[in-house]
C-alpha cells in the first residue's frame, strides 16, 4: 500500500511526458475508452451528414433500386437541398460551445444527437408528404442539432487528453469523420441499389444516432473526476498534464481577448478556407462522378468513398509523425502545427489543379487527383483543427464553437456557388472552374495560418492563475 506525494517540475511538455512515463501512468486507460466513444460520434454523425450527398443521386433516379415501388423524386434543387444541412448547424456553435464549458456537454450530446437521429428515421416520410422542401426542413433539423458536436467534443477532448497524446487521440476522434464518410457513401450506394432502396439508409443511421444517445448516458462522462471507476494514477496523469490537480471553479468567459487574438482568427480563417474545399468536394463528388465520369450509382460510391478511405488512413501516418516531432524536441507544437496544415492544404490545392486539366476520358487520373486532393488533406487534423486546445485548455469548446460555426457558412455557400457556376452538370469545363477556385482558396488560408498561427497557451487562457507558478505543475504518484 503506497502513500500519496505531491512534488512539483519545471513545466514543458518533454520534461512532463518523460516524468510521467517514468512514473508509469496506464497504457490504455479510462480516457482511451472515452476517446472510443468519441469516435463513434464522429462517426455516426458524419454518416448521418454526409448520406444525403450519395443518397440525392438514387432519390432522383428511378432506376437506381432493382424495386421499382422505391418512391423517387424529379428535384432541380439538389445543391441546394445539399447545403440545408449548414442552415441550422452554424446557428447554436458559439452557444454550445460556452454552454459545454460552463455546464458539461455530456446531456447537450444525448439531446443533439436524439433529436438528429429522430429526424433522420423521418427523413423518407418528409420526403414523401412534402418533396424537397420536408428534406431541406429535415435536414436543417439534423444540422441544428449537429451544431453542439464539434464544441461538446473539443470541450470533453480538452479534459480527457494530455497534451503529449493531443495530435494522436484527437486525430483519432476526428477521422472518425472521414472514416464515417467511407463507410456512409458505400452503404448508402449499396443500399439504395438495392431492394430496400434509399429509405432504409436513414433508418439505419437513425437507429445508430439512437443507440449511440443511449451507450453515452451510461457511459460517458465529462471529466476525469466524474469517472467513478477510473484509477488514481490516469485520473492525476490526465490532470496533472492539464497544469491541475483537481477539477477548476467555473472561469469567466474572457470575450473581448478571445474575440481579438491573432491566433484565433487565423484558426477561423484557415478553417473557413479549408471547409470551403471539403464540403465542396464531399457534396459535390458523387454528382461530378456521376455525370462527368459517367459511373452508375454502385461504381460512384465506391469511388466517392475511396478519397475519404485514404485521408482516413493518412490521419494516422500524419498525427503519428507530429506527436513524434514534437516529444522529440524537433519541432516545438506551433511550428509542427503550420507543417503539417500546410501540407494538408498545399498539395489538394496542386491536385485540384491538375484535375481541372484532366479530361473526362481519363478517368484513372481523375480519381487519382481526388484521392491526393482528398486523402492529403488529412493532414490538416495536426494543424488548426487541433490549435483551440493548444491556444487555450480551459476555453477550447469556446473557440471551436466560434470558428467551426462561422466557418461552417462555407458550407452553406460553397454548395449554392456549384449550382449557380454548374449550369450544366456534364461539362467539365465548368466544373474546373470549382477546382481552381478551391486550390486557390486552400493556398490562401494555408498561408494565413504559417503566417499567424500560434501553438503557445494565451495568456487569457487562466486568468487567476499567478505569475509566479505559471510554469509549475504539481506532480502526484504512489511511492511505497
Amino acid at each position: 500500500m503506497g502513500i500519496l506525494r505531491r512534488t512539483y517540475i519545471k513545466y514543458s511538455p518533454l520534461n512532463l511526458d518523460s516524468y510521467l512515463n517514468a512514473a508509469g501512468r496506464p497504457f490504455f486507460g479510462k480516457r482511451h475508452f472515452q476517446i472510443f466513444i468519441y469516435f463513434l460520434l464522429i462517426f455516426i454523425a458524419y454518416g448521418i451528414r454526409v448520406n444525403l450527398s450519395v443518397g440525392i443521386v438514387a432519390m432522383t433516379d428511378p432506376t437506381a433500386s432493382i424495386n421499382p415501388d422505391v418512391p423517387t423524386y424529379n428535384w432541380t434543387d439538389k445543391s441546394i437541398m445539399l447545403s440545408a444541412f449548414f442552415w441550422g448547424y452554424i446557428l447554436p456553435q458559439v452557444g454550445a460551445g460556452w454552454l459545454a464549458n460552463n455546464y458539461g456537454p455530456k446531456w447537450f450530446l444525448v439531446g443533439a444527437m436524439s433529436i438528429c437521429s429522430l429526424f433522420g428515421l423521418l427523413l423518407p416520410s418528409m420526403a414523401a408528404m412534402f418533396g424537397s422542401k420536408g428534406v431541406m426542413a429535415s435536414r436543417a433539423i439534423q444540422g441544428l442539432s449537429q451544431g453542439f458536436i464539434f464544441p461538446s467534443t473539443h470541450n470533453l477532448l480538452a479534459q480527457w487528453v494530455p497534451p503529449n497524446e493531443r495530435s494522436r487521440l484527437g486525430t483519432f476522434v476526428y477521422a472518425a469523420g472521414p472514416f464515417g464518410t467511407v463507410v456512409s457513401m458505400l452503404v448508402t450506394g449499396l443500399i439504395s441499389s438495392s431492394w430496400y432502396g434509399w429509405p432504409l439508409v436513414f433508418y439505419l443511421y437513425g437507429g445508430a444516432g439512437l443507440l449511440w444517445s443511449v451507450i453515452f448516458v451510461f457511459l460517458g462522462y465529462n471529466a476525469p473526476s466524474h469517472h467513478p471507476t477510473i484509477s488514481e494514477e490516469e485520473k492525476y496523469y490526465i490532470e496533472n498534464s492539464l497544469g491541475h490537480a483537481e477539477e477548476k471553479p467555473k472561469m469567466r468567459t474572457p470575450w473581448k481577448e478571445i474575440l481579438t487574438s491573432v491566433p484565433l482568427w487565423a484558426i477561423f480563417l484557415t478553417q473557413s478556407g479549408h471547409n470551403w474545399g471539403f464540403w465542396t468536394l464531399l457534396t459535390e463528388i458523387p454528382i461530378y462522378m456521376s455525370n462527368v465520369m459517367n459511373f452508375n450509382i454502385k461504381s460512384n460510391s465506391v469511388l466517392s468513398a475511396l478519397p475519404y478511405f485514404v485521408l482516413w488512413v493518412l490521419s494516422f501516418v500524419f498525427s503519428t509523425i507530429a506527436d513524434l516531432l514534437v516529444n522529440k524536441g524537433i519541432l516545438s507544437i506551433g511550428a509542427s502545427r503550420k507543417l503539417f496544415n500546410t501540407i494538408g492544404l498545399v498539395v489538394p490545392a496542386a491536385a485540384l489543379v491538375c484535375l481541372g486539366n484532366t479530361g473526362s476520358e481519363d478517368t484513372d487520373k481523375a480519381v487519382t487527383l481526388l484521392v491526393i486532393a482528398v486523402g492529403i488533406n488529412s493532414a490538416v487534423f495536426c494543424g488548426f483543427n487541433v490549435n483551440h486546445m493548444d491556444l487555450s485548455p480551459n476555453f477550447s469548446g469556446t473557440l471551436m464553437g466560434i470558428t467551426n460555426g462561422t466557418s461552417n457558412i462555407c458550407g452553406i455557400v460553397a454548395p449554392l456557388v456549384v449550382q449557380i457556376l454548374v449550369t450544366d452538370e456534364r461539362d467539365p469545363n465548368q466544373w474546373k472552374i470549382i477546382f481552381y477556385m478551391t486550390a486557390s482558396i486552400y493556398v490562401v488560408a494555408s498561408l494565413i495560418f504559417a503566417l499567424f498561427g500560434s501553438g503557445e497557451v494565451q495568456s487569457w487562457n487562466d486568468e487567476e492563475k499567478s505569475k509566479g507558478e505559471s510554469d509549475k505543475i504539481w506532480i502526484y504518484k504512489y511511492v511505497v
